[in-house]
């Protein structure tokens, strides 16, 4: 079994959660973190984040997040 990264593939992470304040990037409840998904591109991430962040158009604290995941996997 080989553990070499594929360097076409970029995955990226999708969540969110209600902000403590609009000033910043804390949770009030790490617990509550809506976990959307793991994708394997960039484009896909970004169309999922953009129906999360549409559907909670409402909630001002509400906030989504796309982590660029393969970035923390490269050596």
């Amino acid at each position: 079994m080989t553990t070499t990264i594929d360097s076409a593939q970029k995955l990226h992470l999708v969540f969110g959660g209600q902000l403590e304040s609009l000033d910043g990037v804390n949770f009030r409840e790490v617990k509550d973190l809506d976990i959307v998904g793991i994708y394997p591109d960039y484009a896909s991430a970004q169309s999922a984040w953009k129906a999360k962040a549409q559907s909670t158009v409402d909630s001002a604290e509400t906030r989504y997040f796309i982590v660029h995941l393969h970035r923390l996997l490269e050596p």
